[in-house]
Formats: structure tokens, C-alpha cells, sequence
């Protein structure tokens, strides 16, 4: 668990950490949206090339990188195999009280095994080479014409910062509660999937019992330092577009155009 890197981001000086927040956010919503537009599976080796592209320019080891979704890929996984069997069509390969292999289900299990898999990817390129502040930030400024329909922009902006900046923190706390319940002779790969499910249940309630507490310390430092959500905010870091944002959005639309246009196979 403390090897997820959704959340955590790694400070590093490369063209991909360079890019204006605005630029990476819309790059990966829009490479999201594509993915649930695609069904070849040339386009995915398309996306799977541009996701490595994007974390060589990003400098990060892809050792790393894949270590850090590891732990997300089987509950990915998990959802590709009740893809698998439980969806009906096509030829069957086997079948069981309720339960089918078909040729639509390997097929979909497939497509929804790699859909999740480069979203999980794309979400933590985002966050690994992106402050959660200036993700804040590129929100903001991306959600800033909605402001004139009265839309609360700045507190979801805030709300989402913090979600972003206390990821990582929720993530060692929880491995810190699973290493304290160890000592006193937990073992949470003992037994069946239900006696797994209730040793869990020790970590879940210190755990939300402490994120309420600092989300009640958080709030007290705010009010302490005068925050007020009804005035406008200057920053000191200030979103500026460059060249090279504009050579990463013409890639992008170029893959883009290429995973639309390849043949369903």
C-alpha cells in the first residue's frame, strides 16, 4: 500500500513537469474520454505507446512507476473478471449454473482490464508530475467561466486540493495502523475472503476517526489564519502557457486521431 503513487507528487525537473497544470489536466481528461470511445485494440497499443512516451519525458523510472499502480491493478483486475463472467453473447466457451465464458466476455474483460488500467495510469502521471496545488490552481483557472453562474468554483477547487494533498498522508496512516494491529497478532491473510474483510474493520475506524480529527484541525487553522471563501484569491504562482504546451496538445491530438481512426480488431 505504500508504494501507490496516485496522489504523491515527485518533484523533478522534466518537460512533462514543465508543462502549465491547465495543459496536463486537459490532456487527461481528454485521454480519458477517448478511452471510453475506444474498442480497437491497436488503439490502446497507441495509448499504451503514448502513456510510456509520457513518462520518459517525465523522467520517471517506468520500474517506478508501474511499482506505484501494482497494488491498484487488482482491484482492476478483480472488475475485468466479473466482466468475464458475467457478461452472455457470442460463442461460449464455458458455462456454469450462472456463470459464462463467451466470446463477448473475453472480449470486454479485455477492453475493460486496459480502459482502467491507462486511466489509473494517466490519473497518477497527472498527480506524480503535478503539484496538488497547482492542480488546484488549473482547475480553477479552466473552471473560472462557470463563476458567472453563481457555481461554488473556489471551495470545490479547495476541497479537491486537500483531497489531493492528504491522499498520500491516509495512505502511511493506514500502514501505520496495519503495522500497530500486526504487533498485537493480526494477520490479514489469514483465513477466507470474509475473515479477511473483518480484520479490516480494526483499521477502518481509526481511521476515520482520525481523518475526521484532522479534517477538524484544518479547519480551525483556516479560520485561525482569516481564510474567507468569499474573496477573491490572488496567487503567487502564476498558470502561463508556452511552447511547449502547444507541442504536448498537438501530440496528444495526433494520437488522438489515431486511436479514433484505427480499425476494430
Amino acid at each position: 500500500m505504500n508504494n501507490i503513487n496516485l496522489g504523491k507528487y515527485i518533484p523533478i525537473e522534466s518537460y512533462v513537469h514543465k508543462l502549465d497544470a491547465r495543459t496536463k489536466i486537459l490532456i487527461s481528461i481528454w485521454l480519458i474520454v477517448i478511452l471510453f470511445l475506444m474498442h480497437s485494440y491497436l488503439s490502446f497499443v497507441v495509448a499504451f505507446f503514448a502513456l510510456v512516451l509520457m513518462i520518459y519525458f517525465s523522467d520517471l523510472s517506468i520500474k517506478f512507476f508501474i511499482k506505484g499502480i501494482k497494488p491498484l491493478v487488482w482491484l482492476i483486475l478483480l472488475t475485468a473478471i466479473l466482466q468475464l463472467l458475467f457478461t452472455t453473447g457470442g460463442v461460449v466457451y464455458w458455462h456454469w449454473l450462472f456463470l459464462n465464458i463467451t466470446s463477448n466476455g473475453v472480449h470486454y474483460s479485455i477492453v475493460i482490464f486496459l480502459r482502467f488500467f491507462l486511466i489509473v495510469s494517466y490519473a497518477s502521471l497527472l498527480t506524480m508530475t503535478t503539484s496538488p496545488l497547482m492542480i488546484s490552481d488549473g482547475l480553477g483557472s479552466l473552471l473560472k467561466p462557470l463563476k458567472y453562474l453563481h457555481l461554488p468554483i473556489d471551495q470545490f477547487t479547495l476541497m479537491l486540493s486537500i483531497a489531493l494533498r492528504f491522499i498520500p498522508t491516509l495512505l502511511d496512516e493506514t500502514i501505520i495502523i496495519m503495522d500497530s494491529q500486526r504487533s498485537r497478532g493480526v494477520d490479514f491473510n489469514d483465513g477466507g475472503l470474509f475473515k479477511r474483510m473483518k480484520t479490516f474493520i480494526p483499521i477502518l475506524i481509526p481511521l476515520f476517526i482520525n481523518t475526521i480529527n484532522k479534517a477538524n484541525d484544518l479547519s480551525i487553522a483556516m479560520e485561525a489564519r482569516g481564510y474567507d471563501d468569499q474573496i477573491d484569491r490572488t496567487h503567487y504562482r502564476q498558470l502561463k502557457f508556452s511552447k511547449l504546451d502547444l507541442i504536448a496538445l498537438l501530440f496528444i491530438l495526433i494520437i488522438s486521431v489515431l486511436e479514433l481512426r484505427l480499425p476494430i480488431i
